[in-house]
């Protein structure tokens, strides 16, 4: 049975779907994007969206008693590749060895007008 995981600690759906479902052993989150959760505001420069995003992750990863140390695979979305430098660096500050699989895409647009949004899946093993 799928189970809707959620938390006030970040940021709520605008949309129909679920901040994150744990299914099978496995916790899929949604894409995240730089919405803080305290002011419902999106913090501007890729350097501040990016740790606001990982720290939205975190939040939907705690909800679950997890940690970044159970993400298997990251999806990242970033609307300017010449961005990638700065949010490797910062993703990379949040996990540590072994690394999730990853891909990184840029894309024309992403909900809010940001400029990244990222989603994972964890093992609750």
């Amino acid at each position: 049975m799928n189970q809707k995981i959620e938390t006030t600690n970040a940021p709520s759906a605008i949309g129909p779907y679920s901040q994150a479902i744990l299914a099978n052993g496995f916790l899929f989150i949604s894409g995240q994007i730089p919405i803080n959760p305290k002011t419902e505001e999106i913090e501007t420069g890729i350097e501040n969206q990016t740790h606001q995003v990982m720290k939205n992750i975190l939040e939907i990863l705690k909800a679950s008693d997890l940690n970044f140390s159970n993400v298997i695979k990251s999806s990242i979305f970033i609307k300017n590749m010449s961005d990638f430098s700065i949010i490797n660096e910062i993703y990379a500050s949040y996990l540590s060895n072994p690394f999730p699989a990853r891909e990184t895409v840029e894309v024309s647009n992403l909900p809010k007008n940001v400029d990244i949004e990222i989603s994972v899946i964890a093992s609750i093993n």
